[in-house]
């Protein structure tokens, strides 16, 4: 049943942000900084095994979509952080709001569907290395990539539409950015449907977790029991998707806490590191520990930017 103060709001009101004075200019042009070093970094390392054919292999072109899709989430939150910096009212059209909910949303989905493939394909390399060729075509690359981007981008297209139409009795988002559940939680009306298929959309991202780790599992059980040479070629390409599975499921971490706990004896600054976490790390994280770790990679980066030796 819909309350009788309920409304259809037109904008979000974004309450996170604190007053930063005469460091306004600084903060913008730290933001930007990190946002231009995300995109430089990304962009360079999808130049890279484009360029480079003997890098045209199933774990690089899962890395190109992995690397398209930071670009991607950043383009989803920094061009409205950097306005919002700048601004006196932090006040964002509900259509731009749920526009940014959607870009996060399924750059979060993306990602984890990513590291899943990612997974799998190391997976197959290492336990099953006699049947890698035969089962890691080019059909079947292009299948994955095509369903690591095409099912969070259904999926939370549905979450958006059962979200959108909900009658609110506020429109303030305690963020930096606009975000789903905080929606979902001003919603005077029912939202039974909402929380069923959230639950539904959690457990499938703990599902997708799951298979992640058996699959690391398998491969570490594989490592342990081979030679030295292998286990250490074996750790040596598997520590940097690791890492980056670690690194992203901290940062979710930190967004589920914040969503689902009261905050508010924590530090205004530290709520809002925490809550970009997520969306800025990762994107700066990933080239880094694939730049440095995969010598492949490494050796083209060098030759690329300081010329060949």
């Amino acid at each position: 049943m819909i309350m009788k103060n309920s409304t259809q709001v037109s904008y979000f009101t974004l309450t996170a942000y604190f007053n930063t004075g005469a460091f306004q200019y600084l903060y913008f042009t730290i933001v930007l900084s990190v946002y231009v070093v995300i995109i430089g970094a990304n962009v360079l390392l999808n130049v890279v095994i484009c360029v480079n054919r003997s890098l045209h292999e199933p774990m690089y072109m899962f890395l190109c979509s992995l690397f398209v899709n930071e670009l991607y989430g950043s383009t989803g939150l920094f061009p409205l952080l950097l306005v919002q910096i700048l601004s006196e009212l932090h006040t964002v059209p509900a259509s731009l709001c749920f526009l940014q909910i959607y870009c996060i949303y399924t750059y979060a989905n993306v990602e984890l569907c990513n590291l899943a493939v990612m997974s799998y394909d190391r997976y197959v390399a290492i336990c099953h290395p006699l049947q890698y060729s035969t089962r890691m075509t080019p059909h079947k690359i292009a299948v994955l990539v095509a369903l690591t981007w095409f099912c969070p981008f259904l999926l939370v297209g549905v979450l958006i539409s059962l979200s959108a139409p909900l009658q609110l009795c506020g429109n303030v988002i305690n963020k930096v950015y606009c975000d789903n559940y905080s929606v979902v939680k001003l919603s005077c009306s029912d939202t039974s449907v909402n929380n069923i298929y959230g639950i539904t959309f959690t457990a499938l991202a703990v599902a997708v977790v799951l298979l992640i780790l058996f699959s690391y599992l398998r491969i570490l059980k594989v490592c342990f029991s081979g030679c030295k040479q292998s286990r250490a070629k074996a750790v040596s390409t598997c520590t940097p998707h690791l890492a980056s599975l670690i690194n992203f499921s901290c940062g979710c971490f930190f967004e589920i806490v914040q969503n689902r706990f009261n905050m508010s004896r924590v530090p205004n600054v530290l709520r809002v590191f925490l809550s970009l976490y997520w969306l800025t790390c990762q994107p700066l994280f990933n080239p880094l520990v694939y730049g440095l770790n995969l010598t492949k990679i490494r050796i083209t980066c060098k030759s690329l930017v300081f010329g060949k030796m």
